[in-house]
């Protein structure tokens, strides 16, 4: 094959690949357990990647300018341990629930842009402040909450947690509907043309009077203001949530998400639909593991399988 025909190969899986993928994934999986294919079951795993899903699709953004942020996992359980806090400090009432909402979602917010901040003022690497703030959140979280279970009585906030509208879950809608924003967002303004600016060539961006650092700020902003709103919405699956292991390694199943979606990781190229193709593929993968009996020590094996081969998929052919 030619290397003109095998650059367009490419260019095509990149392009189409995570949808191919996800089909036959689907294909497969309803072919081989009849236990997948039940719609209960396929309506349990969008609610099960919503959460780190909807932290997905912030990822997205801050990998397409160019960044990383390993913080949004620990964030998450920050901001939702705040808001049950705050919460159960105002009552069991609707004013209480709102209290929660606005906390949950400030805390977010104000983590992201503490990371932004941080990255493009401080002028630290991305891998190492939000590696410091991914530290601080949980430790934060840990002392808070004594190390423990934070649980709530409200009544509204349960209902919200379970909350079904046409057979689909809040937090699946949350993810489809973000998903459809933040690709017009991405694709179709100016502040979307300017991350993919940003992450493809910071220099030149700047040089084309593009404010690159406050981009790149807004990108952080973002993932944290969702990782706010995953904490709110697991919150309020259980009305509780664990300061220990609330978020734990949603950063890496949003990198991997966005990887496998065909976001690039030297940045300048994403898609919002191929990252959520991409949470779907993990959620999938993760559930059918488990009804063919293979060993929960083994399924992490299987997800780094599936990312290495979609970054080479990635890859450009060299030329000579």
């Amino acid at each position: 094959m030619s290397d003109n025909k095998r650059r367009h190969l490419l260019q095509w899986l990149s392009a189409y690949g995570p949808y191919l993928a996800l089909a036959a994934l689907l294909l497969l999986c309803c072919i081989s357990s009849p236990g997948f294919r039940k719609p209960q079951n396929l309506l349990n795993i969008t609610r099960q990647v919503s959460y780190s899903g909807i932290i997905a699709l912030g990822m997205t953004f801050v990998i397409v300018a160019g960044g990383i942020d390993l913080s949004v996992g620990s964030l998450l359980a920050f901001a939702g341990t705040l808001g049950i806090l705050a919460m159960n400090a105002v009552g069991d009432s609707w004013g209480g629930l709102c209290v929660a909402i606005v906390v949950s979602l400030g805390a977010g917010l104000l983590g992201g842009a503490l990371n932004g901040a941080l990255i493009n003022v401080g002028r630290l690497p991305p891998f190492i402040a939000t590696l410091g703030t991914m530290s601080i959140f949980r430790s934060l979280t840990l002392q808070i909450a004594h190390a423990g279970t934070l649980t709530t009585s409200n009544p509204h906030y349960g209902d919200m947690g379970g909350a079904v509208f046409l057979g689909l879950s809040l937090p699946s809608w949350f993810l489809f509907v973000l998903t459809a924003l933040g690709a017009a967002i991405l694709q179709r303004t100016r502040f979307g043309r300017h991350v993919c600016a940003t992450g493809s060539n910071e220099r030149v961006a700047r040089y084309a009077a593009i404010r690159t650092r406050w981009v790149s700020f807004a990108t952080y902003a973002m993932v944290g203001l969702l990782a706010g709103l995953s904490g709110l919405l697991l919150g309020g699956r259980l009305s509780s949530i664990s300061s220990s292991t609330a978020g734990q390694s949603y950063e890496l199943d949003a990198i991997a998400a966005a990887i496998i979606g065909g976001t690039a990781m030297s940045g300048g190229k994403g898609s919002l639909a191929g990252t959520l193709a991409g949470v779907l593929i993990l959620g999938i993968i993760a559930n059918v593991l488990v009804m063919w009996g293979v060993s929960a020590n083994l399924q992490d094996t299987v997800k780094g399988v599936v990312i290495i081969a979609a970054v080479l998929l990635q890859r450009k052919p060299e030329t000579t």
